[in-house]
């Protein structure tokens, strides 16, 4: 199947058009109005410094009912002990940008790109993105950050410094899905980690549906802040 390319025009083709490894189309840019095109449409982006905007739609995609979350022993021990301090929409250019440079095992680079970082940022001011940060002692130590559409949750990225921060902070991303009734948080790619969390593989067609069903519900744009649900 040959690869589109795209120019002016915002749209995209049928993401079930993509290749094997999931490559939707090749090019264009990161306004604001293609991404949130791109993500109703069930893509996203997804390469490297030099080469053109990749868009992807994996199948299978992995994504997170908040209801099946399975918070280990060990976690809730450290969610009881009120070591971090989480906060919502207080840093989002602190925590992308760390997500872009804290090392990770077995990956030697990034994807987050300074375009993106600067796309994202957008995204943020704009009320479509948002961080959910964990703290020591004022230090930001852990984090994630992605996109809400509708009732969708799109996971980016997350990083920590400190053991457990991260999952701290997705914890609290999960309660407040939860209290919003958001259908699923999309974790784009296959994780072990988020798998042993509670997340699973669903096919693209039932992701796409599930995807509509969320779009067609009322979004929550705008910053976020615990006392959303807590």
């Amino acid at each position: 199947m040959p690869i589109s390319l795209l120019f002016d025009d915002i749209s995209f083709p049928d993401p079930n058009n993509a290749t094997d490894d999931g490559l939707v189309a090749v090019g264009g840019d990161l306004r604001t109005e293609r991404l949130l095109e791109a993500y109703r449409s069930g893509i996203f982006p997804w390469y490297s410094e030099g080469q053109p905007v990749l868009w992807f739609s994996p199948n299978p995609r992995m994504v997170l009912y908040p209801n099946r979350f399975r918070c280990p022993n060990s976690l809730q021990r450290v969610l009881r002990s009120k070591r971090f301090d989480v906060r919502v929409d207080t840093n989002f250019a602190a925590v992308i940008r760390s997500c872009s440079t804290v090392p990770r095992r077995g990956q030697p680079g990034t994807w987050i790109t300074e375009d993106m970082i600067n796309a994202y940022i957008e995204l943020h001011q704009q009320g479509f993105g948002h961080s959910f940060e964990s703290y020591v002692d004022h230090e930001l130590v852990g984090g994630l950050y992605g996109l809400s559409i509708g009732k969708a949750f799109f996971g980016e990225s997350m990083f920590h410094t400190t053991p457990n921060a991260s999952k701290v902070a997705f914890s609290h991303l999960v309660s407040y899905c939860m209290e919003h009734e958001f259908l699923f948080i999309d974790a784009q790619i296959p994780s072990e980690h988020l798998q042993s969390l509670g997340a699973e593989e669903i096919d693209r067609d039932r992701y796409l549906a599930e995807l509509q069903s969320a779009l067609k519900q009322e979004s929550n744009i705008g910053q976020w802040s615990l006392n959303d649900w807590q």
